[in-house]
């Protein structure tokens, strides 16, 4: 089997060692080629060029950002927004490098990067995959999650932070949400949020699209937002209509205890939905599965069903 294996040096838990073992590891069963990532967005271009190329397994070895490009690059590489038979297309495997692996731990692969390859070959020899869904917003494909306004002005800071060199600890998430919200909180950017045949049009302050359950990780607690969601069962929408500190500090205690099943009269909750459409006047801050995409003011958030094979 044609394989290629990204990987992205400077993730958070990606050694030089570590690689060269997973590498011999996964080469021993398959006609392996390596790619050290560059720069931004070069594994979404040599996975779109592998794809074309005939390459049947994808391995991503590295964090969140480095399994979205993947991903991007894996269902661009078929000339198309959807495969016809993903079922039948290349696979991808991930072997998780990054700080909060947030896909990789969805779909129950271990963390340490030596079993999560032999995981891989294991479900190779036993011809075992899933389908999952994805979840597609500006002619961009995510894996977990997607948010404007509050948490992806939080992730643009922070990436401006990693760089300048500095590590993007939990520590730093929480002092930089804390600092974007008194913002928001200052000068706030109204948004529209609507589900067809579910919610009519309503004014929200910020909004959180999930893709499945756990949101994201702050450390090693989990964050639910919308606990029903899944890859199979569409989009999760989790919408605050009030930044007041009187509807943060209960919701943020809801979504952060194990758990966790958020709910207030001021949050617009649905688990279960196949799109949500956002407008807003202002432009805001839009982030697909921890990735900055810049300002946008009007996005549509699709599920799509059975995207994608993964090998686990």
């Amino acid at each position: 089997m044609r394989a290629l294996l990204v990987v992205n040096p400077n993730a958070t838990t990606t050694t030089a060692a570590g690689r060269d073992v997973l590498a011999h590891a996964l080469a021993s069963e398959l006609k392996l080629e390596v790619l050290l990532t560059r720069y931004r967005g070069h594994a979404a271009e040599a996975t779109a060029q592998a794809v074309r190329d005939g390459v049947e397994l994808v391995v991503a070895h590295g964090g969140d950002g480095t399994v979205n490009e993947v991903c991007n690059g894996m269902l661009q590489g078929t000339g198309g927004p959807v495969r016809p038979d993903p079922a039948s297309g290349p696979a991808l495997a991930v072997v998780p490098g990054g700080s909060a692996n947030v896909f990789a731990r969805a779909l129950g692969i271990p963390p340490d990067p030596v079993e999560a390859t032999a995981g891989i070959l294991n479900a190779l020899t036993a011809r075992r995959s899933r389908l999952v869904g994805l979840g597609r917003a500006d002619d961009r494909w995510f894996t977990f999650n997607a948010g404007m306004g509050w948490d992806a002005d939080v992730v643009a800071e922070v990436e401006q932070m990693r760089f300048r060199g500095l590590a993007a600890t939990p520590l730093r998430y929480a002092a930089t949400a804390l600092r974007q919200y008194y913002r928001q909180w200052r000068d706030p950017k109204p948004m529209t949020v609507a589900v067809p045949g579910v919610l009519e049009p309503t004014e929200v302050r910020v909004t959180f699209v999930s893709n499945t359950s756990t949101w994201t990780y702050l450390g090693s607690r989990s964050v639910h937002t919308n606990p029903g969601a899944s890859f199979t069962t569409g989009l999760g929408l989790f919408a605050l209509r009030s930044l007041g500190i009187a509807t943060v500090a209960p919701v943020l205690c809801q979504i952060l205890k194990t758990g966790g099943d958020p709910r207030s009269r001021y949050l617009v909750r649905h688990d279960h939905v196949p799109l949500v459409r956002v407008t807003c006047e202002t432009p805001v801050a839009l982030q697909l599965d921890g990735d900055h995409l810049g300002e946008r003011s009007d996005v549509e958030f699709l599920s799509v069903p059975a995207a994608l094979r993964v090998v686990v």
